[in-house]
């Protein structure tokens, strides 16, 4: 299917740039109205119900509102980058060009740079040793370097050392904040702007789910928000409406159900199906990284002191979208055998202990898949073919411990997704939900909700413990 690419319309701009942050789905329902209402791209009117859906959820967007605030950042933590280093390395040697500051961001940039630097001083990228690999007085002479005293290359030498060091960490942050986007809403931050654009209807959807799947995670016991809500479902039917309009492809990106993934071609199942499976294996990488540091407890899955949890979490998430939808894909190619061979099982994520003693104070417990995680082998084991993880060992395991495997997941992608009731987003201050966005700011830096003790200069903000 062929779509004209339109012009850089500033809504579809706005709407492509929210993919990778966290902006609030009531302000991509605005949005979103004003690209459908004013017609681009010849899309038709807005019927009643989808009307109806986007203006409910566009009522509390941040110019709606009394105060138009959030305390709550609008995009993920990102990397520090390498801009001080490199404005530093500029000064130090005549040999480098003048960079943009977005270089500092760009790990292949500031690789370059360090290598031309380094040929200034002799140095090879990746000898930073300052005991071994530095050159003394008689070997920086036959470098050409008689003239630069030893003060001035230990400097160059230390300042290169460090961006390379920075360099590996940047490259380990970017890898972590790839994995938590793509763990939260799939591959819609990986859209070019040209496929996002191409049809406005489908742009309108994938935004405002992304902006859903987005959301952060809350202090509760009830269950987090689905992000296939009433406004959501609204737009889907609209592309349901007008499927030779449509750009399937992109919507598979972030709403890979057996519906869209049976309206791609071959061609494109085949590249997200490979996307998934590689993506898998690195996840499969940071899991193993963290279970090394420090081997979990997979009979209760409750975090001890010394778990590693930000950094699981965000691995585990990622690991069961990625599942998820590597097996949704098998399925719509007719590969199922492959699960029959490779079923690699679910992970869970680590629980917060006084989440845990909440869940046993209102008569719950253990989720009932930690047995069947806990009985299963770890899935880098599997993917390496170190151990076998056929489908009928899962079927087996989960039927020891009173689990449904296709209803639950383990064996099958779920076979639909119903619509949930749209609700506003709350204001979360560490996860817990306060109701005003000021309140949460001043509860936000005087620390609490945060595990630790307030600062002192909040206590006077904290609940009077006599009374």
């Amino acid at each position: 299917m062929s779509h004209k690419t339109p012009d850089r319309d500033p809504v579809l701009q706005e709407l492509h740039a929210s993919l990778g942050q966290r902006r609030r789905p009531e302000d991509i329902a605005r949005l979103v109205l004003h690209l459908l209402d004013d017609g681009r791209g010849g899309e038709p009117p807005l019927d009643g119900r989808t009307r109806r859906a986007l203006e409910k959820a566009a009522r509390g967007s941040l110019p709606d509102l009394w105060h138009g605030y959030t305390s709550m950042l609008e995009d993920f933590a990102r990397p520090v980058g390498a801009q001080r280093q490199l404005s530093r390395a500029a000064e130090l040697f005549p040999s480098l060009p003048e960079l943009p500051d977005s270089a500092g961001d760009d790990p292949e940039q500031i690789e370059a740079a360090i290598r031309t630097a380094g040929q200034e001083i002799a140095k090879r990228f990746g000898a930073s040793d300052f005991l071994s690999d530095r050159l003394n007085r008689a070997q920086r002479k036959e470098a050409g370097l008689g003239e630069m005293s030893k003060r001035q290359y230990n400097k160059r030498f230390r300042l290169l050392r460090r961006m390379e060091a920075d360099l590996a960490q940047l490259l380990t942050e970017q890898r972590k904040l790839e994995v938590t986007v793509i763990g939260k809403s799939g591959l819609a931050s990986r859209l070019p702007y040209e496929e996002f654009a191409a049809d406005p209807g489908t742009a309108a959807f994938v935004a405002y789910l992304t902006a859903r799947a987005n959301l952060r995670s809350e202090f509760t016991v009830s269950g987090q928000q689905r992000p296939y809500d009433e406004v959501a479902h609204a737009l889907f039917r609209r592309l349901r409406d007008d499927p030779a309009r449509t750009n399937w492809y992109a919507v598979a990106h972030v709403h890979p159900t057996a519906e869209v993934l049976d309206r791609l071609t071959d061609g494109q199942r085949g590249r997200l199906l490979a996307f998934w499976y590689r993506f898998l294996l690195d996840v499969a990488e940071l899991l193993e990284t963290a279970w090394k540091r420090q081997p979990l407890d997979r009979a209760t899955m409750i975090v001890r002191r010394g778990d590693d949890s930000t950094s699981w979490n965000q691995a585990a998430r990622a690991w069961t979208k990625a599942r998820a939808n590597w097996f949704a894909l098998l399925h719509a190619m007719g590969a199922e055998e492959v699960i029959e061979r490779l079923c690699p099982g679910k992970v869970l994520l680590l629980v917060a202990a006084d989440v845990a003693a909440w869940h046993r104070q209102t008569g719950g417990g253990l989720h009932p898949d930690t047995g069947v995680w806990a009985d299963l082998p770890l899935p880098w084991q599997v993917l390496r073919g170190e151990t076998g993880c056929p489908r009928s060992l899962v079927e087996e395991t989960c039927r020891r411990h009173g689990v449904d495997p296709v209803a639950g997941g383990w064996t099958e992608p779920r076979k639909g997704v119903r619509p949930v009731p749209f609700r506003p987003t709350p204001e979360l201050v560490h996860g817990v939900e306060v109701g005003d966005p000021l309140l949460a700011s001043v509860l936000r830096s005087a620390g609490f909700f945060s595990g630790r003790p307030p600062r002192p200069a909040a206590q006077e903000l904290a609940p009077d413990r006599d009374a």
